[in-house]
């Protein structure tokens, strides 16, 4: 059997849905990006707890990456928490979502992209939940399908996608893993790291192009292993320091 042939064409089905379905919500986003950093003060935050965590690192300090997207890491729900199950256990903590959102001092004004699959656990909807109460612009990035076939785990009886101001579906289906192995039950091979990963890029791609609409030069860090990478960022770090949170 070759599956990898089935992952190839599983997962290129899904990304052509979610590009066919999902292209003006990205442009949204992207519209929405461009008007926080023209905005005076405002800031623009990326979290998911562990591996939808990896979507917040893909999307900052990374070669053709805007440069003004910072990451949200708190203590406990990364993927390299020893014991990993620890995460599963805190991903699930009522209140933790709010203050996380409180210690990172997101306020009126910034925008705040969201990465969970099932969008289900407590803290990324408290998170949603609390930002949205202090006034800044919440971006949900979720598989509709799995969600919506998952009861919330938050006291606030939601889940992600009801909480957010925009939602962008991963078109993913429930439990991730998508490929079925002939006489094994659990599925293997989640696809949404590839997808959100594909909507993180191509969110940046349309932004950086509104940048130039508006007569601003987009800031985009380029590869510190060409040739004069490092002075050309430092420039652009230095320029956006006020919009920057991980230096």
């Amino acid at each position: 059997m070759d599956y990898i042939t089935q992952y190839y064409e599983k997962i290129s089905g899904i990304l052509k849905r979610l590009f066919e379905e999902q292209s003006d919500n990205m442009k949204k986003a992207a519209e929405k990006i461009v008007d926080t950093a023209a905005s005076p003060e405002g800031m623009i935050y990326i979290f998911g707890c562990t591996h939808a965590g990896i979507i917040a690192q893909e999307a900052f300090y990374r070669t053709g990456g805007l440069a003004i997207i910072n990451p949200i890491f708190p203590p406990g729900l990364m993927c390299d928490i020893v014991p990993s199950t620890l995460t599963s256990k805190l991903e699930r903590v009522d209140g933790y979502g709010a203050i996380i959102a409180d210690e990172y001092n997101i306020k009126k004004g910034d925008l705040l992209i969201i990465h969970s699959v099932s969008g289900r656990n407590a803290v990324p909807v408290d998170m949603a939940i609390r930002a949205r109460e202090i006034g800044a612009y919440v971006i949900a990035i979720t598989s509709l399908e799995y969600s919506r076939a998952s009861k919330p785990r938050s006291k606030s009886g939601m889940n992600l996608y009801e909480t957010a101001d925009l939602v962008i579906d991963n078109c993913g289906e429930t439990g991730d893993a998508a490929i079925k192995i002939e006489g094994f039950e659990q599925k293997t091979s989640p696809t949404s790291t590839v997808t959100g990963a594909a909507v993180i890029n191509a969110v940046t791609a349309q932004a950086a192009g509104l940048f130039m609409e508006r007569g601003i030069t987009p800031p985009v860090f380029i590869s510190a292993n060409i040739d004069g990478g490092d002075e050309k960022n430092a420039v652009l770090m230095q320029k956006y320091k006020n919009r920057i949170k991980y230096l």
